[in-house]
Order: structure tokens, then C-alpha cells, then sequence
């Protein structure tokens, strides 16, 4: 049935949503350093931007320093300049074969700015997902009116796609309270 096809793009779509908020979050800075703070870095390799997981090895040795070993020594300053303009809140520290980054612990001030981040990243999956919902209660609209589908039958198909969209926000709602509640946790 067409209708049964709109639902399955739909949660399919809404899922990706779900799973680019998660992909976010990580970026976010907890009180344990992460290697994924540095995910977005990318590196001037001979003329081509790349990742910076690409062209080192990217460790955190311990809770608070993160070790970056370039792969090709000449690297070692284009890896400080993009960390640099990255602005990641830390100078990095270059001893001629590896860069350390030493990540001082997060202040308060610190962790209320990442979750407010995180709020905001969630904000940005809800407007995904409301796009999403749009699309599909369109395609269900325009089945109407193809007369595929009666009217009641377009109504009860908006409610169903309203209905996984709530699933879906709530599911948002879930991940940041946990994503805040991890920040805020000292």
C-alpha cells in the first residue's frame, strides 16, 4: 500500500535525522577529552582539505590530552595551523614529533555552554524532523488528490505521520536531556 511506503521513508528519514544529533553530540566536549573534538579539523594535504584522522594518528592518552602523530613530519605545522584556526580552546603543543593538546578541566561556565550547544543541536534535528513530516504529510496530501486515497483515509494518514514525528521529537527531547545531564554532571 502507498500509504505504508510514505511511514517507512518517513521513519527512515527521521532515523538519519536521530542519527546526524548523535553525530553532533560528539563533537560537544564532556568532561573526559575526546578524540572526536576534532572531527571537523581539516588539514591543507598538499593543496587538498582533509581530515585530520587522515593524514595522523589521533589518541587521547589519558582524560585530558589528546596526542597527534602526523604521519609525515613536514605535516606537523599544517596539523598546528588548522588547530589553531579551529579554536578548539586549546593551544596545541608541537615537540618536533608529535602535537599534544592539553585540555585544562571544564569549568561550570563550560558545561552550561555545552548544553546550551547541545539544546541547540537538538532545536536543529526537531526542524529536520518537522521538514520531514511536511514531505510526508505532502506525498500523503497528493495521494488524495490522485483520489488514491479517500479523504478519510488522508486524514488517518497525517495522524499516523504525525504520530512517529512525536515518537521521533520525544526520542530528540531523550538524547538531549541526557546529553545535558552528562555536561552538567561533575
Amino acid at each position: 500500500m502507498e500509504l505504508n511506503k510514505i511511514y517507512a521513508e518517513q521513519k527512515e528519514h527521521m532515523e538519519k535525522c536521530i542519527s546526524a544529533l548523535k553525530r553532533d553530540f560528539i563533537t560537544i566536549r564532556s568532561g573526559k577529552v575526546s578524540t572526536s573534538i576534532l572531527d571537523n579539523i581539516h588539514v591543507d594535504y598538499y593543496g587538498t582539505p582533509t581530515g585530520l584522522s587522515q593524514v595522523a594518528t589521533v589518541l587521547a592518552t589519558d582524560a585530558t590530552t589528546i596526542t597527534i602523530s602526523p604521519w609525515e613530519k613536514k605535516m606537523l605545522r599544517e596539523i598546528e595551523k588548522a588547530i589553531m584556526q579551529a579554536n578548539i580552546g586549546v593551544n596545541p603543543n608541537n615537540d618536533g614529533e608529535t602535537i599534544k593538546l592539553f585540555f585544562p578541566p571544564m569549568t561550570t561556565e563550560q558545561r552550561k555552554e555545552g548544553a546550551k550547544q547541545a539544546k541547540a543541536m537538538g532545536d536543529k534535528a526537531k526542524i529536520a524532523i518537522r521538514n520531514v513530516r511536511k514531505d510526508s504529510n505532502d506525498q500523503v496530501k497528493k495521494l488524495e488528490k490522485d483520489k488514491v486515497i479517500t479523504e478519510d483515509g488522508s486524514k488517518k494518514g497525517q495522524d499516523e505521520v504525525q504520530k512517529i514525528t512525536d515518537a521521533t521529537v520525544s526520542k530528540v527531547d531523550e538524547l538531549v536531556r541526557e546529553k545535558e545531564s552528562e555536561l552538567l554532571k561533575i
